[in-house]
């Protein structure tokens, strides 16, 4: 044998070794999801921004929020943007994109049941476009593998929320996910980092089960005017007026402040300083605020 294929023999047979290693840890994702949940059930309530890193600007947004914003036509056919969908109704499918020669998989799509929001998740190592870029409702993702693990990095997002009780999410934010299959199981962790509305990461875990047989339901949204309301009018409450905040706090025996949110209130320790804070008075009867999906009822 030559001596220079006897040199180069042992570094082919390394990187063949690295490259079926690096293979090896590659999970297969795809299939028909059913959500464990919906998730957003307990997100939704007026004035509940417990365990949030959330700053000033976020909960002032928040108080000032009014679901009447779901009546505008310019909003009823939004779908859950990328982040916060896995929340919501969220049985979903996966599947690959794979090149016809290598066989290599060169992205991920994922449709959530919600609204049926098609996402593409690259994995062919291209970057990030440029911050001036368009930003959309699903956001310019791209994949790697670690392990067995696909970590996601998302940047590009529309502004959104982070719970659907009017706590806003920046068009600034970026997005990191972990895709964790185990047999028929699948767990998704959402990382989110917003440096106009948090101080801190907010982390989210969202789970299936595979659903063999499931079947995303069509979807079909058609905007029109179901309420009247003035021209230019925007839905809103004026500072002091959101007469529904303390109705989270006091149906469950919450401290207030601890209901306001921020890192703090995300640690253990916190619990030393709950203990000592005054419980209000429960709430019994009277008004229910259930306009997180723009129902009011009493």
């Amino acid at each position: 044998m030559p001596w220079h294929i006897r040199l180069h023999a042992p570094l082919v047979l390394l990187a063949a070794l690295l490259l079926a290693h690096s293979a090896f840890g590659q999970v297969d994702l795809s299939g028909e999801w059913g959500a464990r949940g919906p998730k957003d059930a307990p997100d939704a309530e007026i004035g509940d921004y417990t365990g949030l890193p959330i700053n000033d600007q976020a909960r002032m947004r928040a108080d000032a929020w009014d679901a009447e914003k779901w009546t505008q036509i310019e909003h009823e056919c939004e779908p859950h943007p990328s982040d916060y969908a896995p929340r919501g109704p969220s049985s979903m499918r996966v599947w690959p994109d794979l090149d016809p020669l290598t066989e290599q998989i060169t992205a991920w799509h994922t449709t959530i049941m919600w609204m049926l929001p098609q996402r593409t998740i690259y994995m062919d190592g291209r970057p990030h476009p440029p911050d001036y870029a368009v930003h959309t409702w699903e956001g310019f993702s791209t994949g790697e593998w670690e392990g067995d693990m696909m970590k996601v990095v998302t940047t590009h997002l529309k502004e959104g929320w982070l719970r659907r009780n009017g706590l806003p999410r920046s068009d600034r934010a970026r997005m990191v996910e972990y895709f964790i299959r185990h047999g028929d199981y699948f767990t998704l962790v959402t990382i989110v980092r917003d440096p106009a509305y948090l101080t801190e990461r907010d982390i989210r875990t969202s789970h299936w089960v595979l659903d063999l047989g499931f079947a995303l339901t069509p979807s079909h949204c058609i905007p029109s005017i179901e309420v009247e309301h003035p021209r230019s009018w925007v839905p809103h409450r004026l500072p002091g007026t959101n007469k529904f905040l303390k109705e989270y706090a006091e149906t469950y025996g919450i401290p207030y402040e601890a209901a306001r949110g921020g890192a703090e209130t995300m640690y253990p320790e916190y619990e030393l300083k709950l203990a000592t804070l005054p419980i209000p008075p429960r709430r019994v009867g009277g008004c229910k605020d259930l306009s997180a999906y723009g129902r009011h009822g009493c």
